[in-house]
């Protein structure tokens, strides 16, 4: 995984009016897949509820990639509820993968 400053994940979706969430997005999923996550196509990220049904895929492929140091349900939360808090502790997590 990438290393990325996590505040840097917290303070660029701000600037660039929600565009490097997708970017973010999309760069850690192909990452994830690239070491054997099976997360769907990000497409699926600007349809309404399937979004919610990727978001799950998504944490199930961050759980997988951390070794479990990120369960499935506090990921799931973090990102659905806290939004770039939880891109930015996901971050961290993935920093620690390395």
């Amino acid at each position: 995984m990438k290393k990325r400053q996590p505040l840097a994940v917290f303070f660029l979706p701000f600037i660039t009016l929600g565009i490097y969430s997708l970017v973010w997005y999309v760069s850690t999923k192909e990452e994830m897949k690239a070491r054997g996550a099976i997360i769907p196509t990000a497409w699926l990220l600007i349809i309404p509820i399937a979004n919610i049904y990727w978001l799950w895929q998504y944490s199930v492929g961050v759980n997988k990639v951390t070794n479990g140091y990120s369960s499935t349900g506090g990921t799931f939360a973090l990102l659905l509820f806290l939004g770039v808090i939880g891109m930015a502790i996901t971050q961290s997590a993935f920093n620690k993968v390395n």
